[in-house]
């Protein structure tokens, strides 16, 4: 690559790198990362890193590894939405570097630069470095150990067994042992496809599968510690449940087939993430599934290709996620780095006919959506203040007219500019939109509300499960209550219960007598209504919640 255009890759890199910081400091607007948060926020609380409590009872669901990060960071840096996000974006750099390092391993520098921008623009990427869970770990995580593996199937060497092995035991303690379809999957497809499958039980490999075991005995540890060493505790309504067991089996299948205590209503769609990527993948999803058809073909014809890694390993948990009975739209998250380095290889070379149709209308048809969308949501929106979307705008025509200049060939200049619309689009979403959601939600002017001074003295309950961003933005210890059981509650004058409108109507049809100390404007939905994005119809969106007393 001649050294200008490295240049403008890395500007485009720079222009990403601060788009998808840009909601580091938001307000949470959904529940995950506020349940999350509080409970790393425990962990601090109660000088235990072994143990997950949330409300002050026994948690059992996800793996340690994010709590642990994100504890880490709220000791160095104090507990903050940011000191939350920090670890995971930077995981998700991780992510990032092992994506370059991959493409340009296996096909050229040009494209491992392609790829690190494909996933740096994807929709979904960037929302969810905002509104974080668990995928940009993974991200980091799964790819790093993908990365390794390749060099450890090149030659032996201990940096990439140790690497491996610690990253594939991290992921495993991020999500559980589901995270191995995509990882060891993606070596037993390199060694099928290559001939070499008789090397699955060479002296590395099983070496690698012993070592990560040995690296994830800290989750198992811990859950031996807080679980299964009291079988007097109740989780799920039930005594006698198994900590381990939970990880190494009900967390995984009962999730696939939606049977256990944490399950869904709607049942799994096995098109569901086939459409979901139109637009979490946006701007790339169509040409990504035309590049699967062209790899597919090639490797059903035996045509010779760099890798079977990335089709390989992606394609099969794409695929258990889609006979899956549990679906959520972020799941498929982690696999976009390996979407990517799919995907790269066409971006730019000369395609058939109907492939560069593919690749140029639908690059503008999402340039078109992204555009279009911001100026929609914006004067539906009547912000007071335009100084962001002026921002905005001024970078991004700005880089349309330097592309456009600067950069010669067709193809490049409409997917650098599809780039820039992704990043504008999402860049108004995270000084705009965002904030608005933090704004109108209630369990925050409560947790505010409640945290002066003069309220120090009170202790903090829910009476429901979900109000976990209550629980986070609270500066002490939140406590629980089941709604039914308030009436019969021990009173005390320093008990402040936090309670939306349906528990308020709830505690009124039962004549059960309550104080209200403060209420609260409040958006309900974490899904974003039209009505509530239009300022003339955003209160026909909006209820109430309240912090009451006994």
């Amino acid at each position: 690559m001649k050294k200008q255009e490295k240049l403008f890759y890395l500007l485009f890199i720079l222009l990403a790198f601060a788009v998808n910081l840009s909601g580091i400091t938001n307000a949470f607007f959904t529940d995950d990362p506020g349940l999350y948060g509080a409970i790393a926020k425990n962990m601090l609380y109660r000088n235990d890193w072994l143990s997950l409590y949330s409300y002050g009872q026994d948690w059992l669901d996800k793996p340690h590894f994010p709590f642990w990060m994100a504890a880490v960071s709220f000791k160095v840096f104090g507990i903050s939405t940011w000191a939350y996000r920090l670890p995971a974006l930077l995981f998700f750099a991780m992510s990032l570097w092992y994506t370059y390092l991959l493409g340009k391993k296996f096909y050229t520098q040009e494209i491992a630069f392609i790829a690190v921008l494909i996933v740096f623009a994807s929709q979904y990427v960037i929302m969810s470095n905002t509104d974080v869970r668990a995928e940009p770990y993974l991200m980091g995580l799964i790819t790093g150990a993908i990365y390794h593996i390749t060099g450890l199937y090149d030659r032996f060497s201990v940096k990439d067994l140790l690497l491996a092995a610690l990253l594939t035991a991290c992921a495993i303690m991020t999500k559980g042992i589901f995270v191995l379809v995509v990882i060891y999957g993606s070596l037993l497809g390199q060694l099928i496809f290559t001939g070499n499958f008789r090397q699955v039980f060479s002296f590395k490999w099983i070496g690698l599968f012993i070592l990560t075991l040995l690296l994830t005995a800290p989750e198992v540890y811990a859950l031996y510690v807080q679980f299964d060493l009291h079988p007097e505790k109740t989780v799920f309504g039930r005594q006698d449940v198994s900590g381990i067991k939970w990880f190494l089996w009900d967390s995984q299948f009962g999730r696939f087939v939606n049977s256990g205590p944490i399950s869904q209503q709607k049942s799994g769609d096995v098109f569901f993430y086939m459409h979901t990527l139109l637009w979490a993948f946006a701007p790339w999803c169509l040409l990504f599934y035309y590049a699967l058809y062209k790899r597919i073909r090639g490797m059903i014809k035996k045509e010779k290709q760099p890798e079977f890694y990335t089709i390989v390993g992606s394609l099969l948990l794409l695929l258990l996620f889609s006979l899956s009975r549990f679906q959520l739209p972020f799941y498929t998250n982690i696999l976009f780095p390996l979407f990517a380095l799919i995907t790269a290889p066409y971006c730019f070379e000369q395609l058939e006919t109907w492939g560069n149709r593919i690749r140029i209308i639908s690059w503008w048809l999402y340039i078109a959506a992204f555009t279009l969308g911001v100026f929609l949501i914006n004067f539906l929106l009547q912000p007071d203040t335009y100084g962001w979307l002026a921002v905005g705008c001024i970078w991004f025509f700005g880089l349309i007219n330097i592309t456009s200049s600067l950069v010669k060939h067709r193809v490049k200049v409409t997917f650098f500019i599809a780039i820039a619309a992704s990043l504008f689009a999402n860049f108004y979403l995270a000084t705009y939109l965002y904030p608005l959601l933090g704004n109108y939600n209630g369990q925050i002017a409560a947790a505010q509300y409640l945290n002066q001074p003069q309220f120090k003295d009170y202790s903090p309950y829910s009476l429901k499960q979900t109000n976990n961003v209550f629980q986070f933005e609270c500066n002490r210890p939140v406590g629980y209550i089941p709604l039914e059981d308030f009436g019969k509650a021990a009173t005390s004058k320093n008990m402040a219960y936090y309670a939306n409108q349906q528990s308020i109507d709830y505690l009124r049809e039962q004549n059960i007598p309550f104080k209200v100390m403060a209420s609260f404007t409040n958006y309900p939905q974490e899904r974003i209504l039209p009505a509530f994005i239009n300022k003339d119809k955003r209160e026909t969106t909006l209820d109430k919640v309240y912090l009451i007393t006994k």
